[in-house]
């Protein structure tokens, strides 16, 4: 009797399984064939020099996935509870707004607004007296899914990119593992009103940062380990190319140095050499889309790169491990330091720059 019972019991489990695996999953996965990682050597070779910098706001903030400094050197950052804060030089924390969103990307327009890419709302607009204008909420009568990441330009025209039209922020892992390009790049004029698509079908459109002449747009393809160059001006206007490619893992957002010379690009994680291995095989990542998150592939923390003018490689500062700083999200320099933000973290890093990297 025992026996039988045993047997019916692995059969109603041998059921459920093929039921389980059967049914339509949550992605409709493709192959990529993943080009073997640049090697950790050179400015690549392991480090920990992040480990140097100071930390603001420890404990008090949840997720400051982006930095912002504005002329006068003041702190802000966006976190997951929707609220945009200032941080002052001991760590206080002061509230500026709370959008009802998830504020990520920031930036200042010509007359000092804050404009707000928001996962939840869209792109906003929030005067200094804390009123939230929606910019763009839509695009073709289709809502913004996962509204990342804003540049602003001379002419007043906002870059900014739609991460995901197919996954929300808090399902973006099936956007990696489900392997198609859903990204796209748009500028908006205020003045106009008007919308383009400068970029689509890219694979999780990222950090957006202009050029110092502002002659092309840079835009990270998070879950193609890539940075994307759309030209604005000149004789290659209105084409791209890429800037940057096989880096040492998934670039998040990027920013340009004050003096014009390179482009931070924070890496919240470090390339997942199983996941690499298995992104070919369409079934394994459409089994890998129906396990818990808990399952699926977890960030390696990384660091940043520091990339020249011609988009190679001349720094990596790292922390592995994310002893003191995991899952950076964003690299802004200033005054001799780079304020770094998290996506997941509690605090923001303030890393003063080795004197090879500093400007004289």
């Amino acid at each position: 009797m025992r026996l039988i019972k045993t047997l019916v019991v692995l059969l109603i489990i041998l059921v459920m399984t093929l039921i389980w695996l059967t049914r339509p999953g949550p992605v409709d996965a493709v192959g990529w064939d993943v080009p073997a990682p640049p090697p950790a050597t050179g400015a690549l070779m392991e480090n920990t020099d992040l480990r140097r910098a100071a930390l603001l706001g420890q404990g008090m903030l949840n997720g400051p996935e982006a930095v912002l400094l504005d002329d006068a050197g003041n702190l802000f950052s966006g976190t997951a509870d929707g609220r945009i804060v200032r941080i002052d030089d001991q760590g206080g924390i002061h509230l500026v707004v709370n959008t009802g969103g998830r504020p990520l990307g920031m930036a200042l327009d010509n007359i000092g607004r804050l404009i707000v890419a928001d996962a939840a709302r869209g792109l906003l607009r929030i005067d200094a007296d804390g009123r939230i204008e929606v910019l763009v909420d839509e695009i073709d009568g289709e809502p913004l899914t996962l509204c990342d990441d804003v540049a602003v330009g001379k002419d007043g025209t906002l870059y900014f990119t739609d991460a995901s039209s197919r996954f929300p922020l808090s399902h973006y892992r099936l956007d990696l593992i489900e392997g198609r390009p859903h990204g796209r790049l748009l500028a908006y004029q205020p003045e106009t009103g008007t919308l383009r698509v400068l970029l689509d079908d890219l694979y999780f459109a990222n950090g957006v940062t202009l050029s110092p002449d502002e002659d092309f747009v840079l835009v990270n393809e998070t879950f193609r380990y890539r940075i994307r160059r759309f030209w604005l001006s000149g004789g290659n206007a209105g084409q791209d190319d890429l800037f940057a490619d096989n880096l040492p893992g998934f670039p998040d957002n990027l920013s340009r140095r004050p003096a014009g010379d390179g482009y931070w690009v924070a890496i919240p994680s470090r390339r997942n050499p199983d996941f690499d291995q298995i992104s070919h095989s369409v079934p394994l990542r459409n089994l890998l889309a129906r396990l818990p998150q808990r399952l699926q592939p977890s960030p390696e923390h990384y660091g940043m790169v520091l990339l020249d003018n011609a988009g190679q490689i001349v720094a990596a500062p790292q922390d592995p491990g994310g002893e003191l700083l995991h899952e950076l999200t964003s690299a802004v320099e200033h005054d001799g330091h780079l304020y770094l933000g998290s996506l997941s973290g509690d605090r923001i890093g303030k890393w003063p720059l080795p004197p090879a990297l500093r400007h004289p």
